[in-house]
């Protein structure tokens, strides 16, 4: 090979992994989640250094432990439960020293411990290892092991590691702030939810029972996490409107007049106005403004038909419905599950969408069984 056959070679690499690392680091930065976001990483990175397994391990509680956080390679579910001592191995040493790591035959390094290949059957030939630090601190590292065409990991590979490492520990670092947000603000609506509820005592704890009923639909059509997370604070919230509404009205055992009965229906809209006024709610609000449409076109506000109401309106509004007929009201008794249900069968396609009944049905008949298995092995 003459040398401008090398250099056009090495060039065409050296191009091919600067591609790459932008890809990883536009990955990172548009990934709110954090389980979604470590997958992202060594997915990409694995791509990027054509190796065959990656892996980053954070500290938890204990900054005496890493644990696998996430990892890829043919043994990537035996690592779960497995931790590494910082005072031991290479990742220990690179945490330590805080400098990254190329090991290119492990069997020479006396700091290469044997005992996770031992007990995942994977052969470590040689990795890369790159401190994740941020703010001066080390919260991991990202390792990289074998490369597939059995060639030496080198400084190349390191320059590509090391920015992304530190594009990710930023990450990783913005994501769990954003998770101690979104915590806050869970608290928060817990404590909106309780409100609408003590207006009541006859629906105490609806809005929490129709947020568990709404979420066993939804991952019953698995719904991304974006979308569950949507569904789980619109449901929750779905009846925030009755904040306004006087509780004479809403606790009347008789018949409603038809002014009270307009004043009931205007909760949705009341609700949707309340919520789009919170950035973290704007998505929720239009939930919660159709969760009273009905699959005919017939119900309010707006008198939507079929799927143009959209999808967590329509599982919300068959929960609601469940969780209203198997609870007692101040007009009348709870109703049993298997009545509410078929109730709720009789009305796919006209009250409800058939799609929405079906998931919410398979979701609770699923956990009823396993909550019946669990009991059942428990008095054993």
């Amino acid at each position: 090979m003459t040398t401008t056959d090398s250099k056009s070679t090495f060039e065409l690499d050296t191009e091919a992994k600067l591609e790459l690392l932008y890809n990883v680091s536009k990955k990172i930065g548009s990934v709110p989640r954090m389980a979604q976001l470590l997958e992202q990483i060594i997915e990409m990175t694995q791509k990027a250094l054509d190796a065959e397994a990656a892996s980053i391990l954070l500290f938890h509680n204990n900054e005496q432990e890493l644990f696998f956080e996430t990892a890829s390679g043919p043994v990537k579910n035996e690592l779960r439960d497995v931790k590494v001592n910082i005072q031991y191995g290479i990742a220990g040493q690179v945490v330590r020293t805080g400098k990254p790591l190329i090991v290119n035959n492990v069997t020479r390094s006396r700091n290469f411990r044997k005992n996770i290949d031992e007990f995942t059957g994977f052969i470590t030939k040689s990795l890369i290892c790159v401190p994740l630090t941020t703010s001066h601190k080390t919260i991991g590292v990202i390792e990289v092991l074998n490369k597939i065409d059995g060639s030496d990991f080198d400084e190349s590979d390191l320059h590509v590691l090391v920015p992304v490492a530190t594009t990710s520990a930023m990450a990783i670092e913005n994501t769990k702030l954003h998770q101690s947000i979104l915590d806050s603000y869970k608290i928060t609506v817990l404590t909106l939810a309780g409100t609408i509820d003590a207006k009541d005592p006859y629906t105490r704890g609806h809005s929490q029972r129709v947020m568990d009923y709404a979420l066993l639909a939804g991952a019953s059509l698995q719904l991304p996490p974006e979308k569950m997370e949507i569904l789980e604070y619109s449901s929750i919230l779905h009846d925030i409107g009755k904040i306004v509404i006087d509780s004479q009205i809403l606790n009347k055992p008789d018949k409603l007049t038809s002014s009270e009965w307009n004043i009931i229906r205007e909760h949705p809209a009341i609700g949707a106005n309340l919520l789009k006024q919170i950035p973290f709610l704007e998505q929720a609000s239009t939930v919660v403004l159709h969760h009273h449409e009905r699959y005919d076109g017939t119900g309010y506000p707006d008198g939507l038909e079929g799927e143009e109401i959209p999808l967590i309106s329509r599982l919300i509004s068959v929960v609601d419905a469940f969780d209203t007929m198997t609870t007692n009201r101040s007009y009348r008794s709870a109703f049993d599950t298997e009545y509410a249900i078929n109730e709720l069968k009789k009305g796919a396609c006209k009250q409800f969408c058939p799609v929405a009944v079906e998931a919410f049905i398979t979701g609770f008949q699923a956990r009823s069984k396993d909550t019946s298995h669990t009991n059942t092995s428990s008095q054993k």
